[in-house]
């Protein structure tokens, strides 16, 4: 059977290619593309503890077996299709405040809550020049709008928008904003601090950091 492999990030980098079509016998297990693709070279194969895979956009266990035309995705270590709603979006072009909060707000929204996360110019006593986002973009909006439709499940009254960018972004830019509105202040600050948190440890988006001593993925090392 033959099945599309996706690549990103560091994955991605190391191999030299986005994408390729692999030959897999019958009874082939996503282990299989795992093990196959992660041994070719040795800083992969460092790598493959904590590299998990998605078959048709969904995470899945190792032991999950593929059928004739899957696309299997590599998801390295994230930092930190589509059809979603506009307000669950990952985005080529700047995102705005403005744009985020009129998503949200309606005449029943007493309290309005936004996280901006920004690119700012020093991490770990190092200067950072810019940051490059990467994303998965059909699996990582798909992620986006089960969070925030869980979200707004759980806290009563809530409206979610999280937009986030990929790209080259400078130091000032804005890199994912999340607004949250309720009719009451306190379900709209939890909600917010729930999806900056299910962000950044759900959503398959990497960032990679340009400053003193070269260019390093976060989250997965040099």
């Amino acid at each position: 059977m033959r099945v599309r492999v996706r690549y990103f990030a560091v994955v991605r980098e190391i191999l030299g290619l986005a994408e390729e079509t692999l030959e897999l016998p019958a009874g082939a297990r996503l282990a299989d593309v795992l093990d196959a693709v992660l041994g070719r070279d040795a800083r992969l194969t460092r790598l493959r503890p904590v590299v998990r895979a998605a078959r048709n956009l969904a995470l899945a266990a190792d032991a999950t077996p593929l059928a004739d035309g899957d696309e299997v995705a590599l998801i390295p270590p994230v930092m930190g299709g589509s059809g979603a709603p506009a307000r669950w979006r990952v985005s080529a072009a700047p995102i705005s405040i403005d744009e985020a909060v009129a998503l949200v707000r309606h005449p029943g929204a007493g309290a309005v809550v936004l996280f901006v996360g920004t690119v700012r110019d020093e991490h770990e006593g190092r200067r950072v020049e810019r940051l490059e986002y990467e994303a998965y973009v059909e699996m990582a909006e798909r992620v986006l709008a089960d969070v925030g439709a869980a979200l707004e499940a759980g806290h009563a009254g809530v409206r979610v928008a999280i937009l986030h960018r990929v790209g080259s972004l400078a130091v000032g830019d804005s890199a994912v904003i999340i607004a949250c509105s309720a009719p009451h202040r306190a379900p709209a600050f939890d909600a917010c601090r729930e999806a900056i948190e299910r962000l950044k440890r759900e959503v398959p988006v990497w960032k990679k950091e340009y400053g003193e001593g070269g260019a390093t993925w976060l989250g997965v090392g040099p």
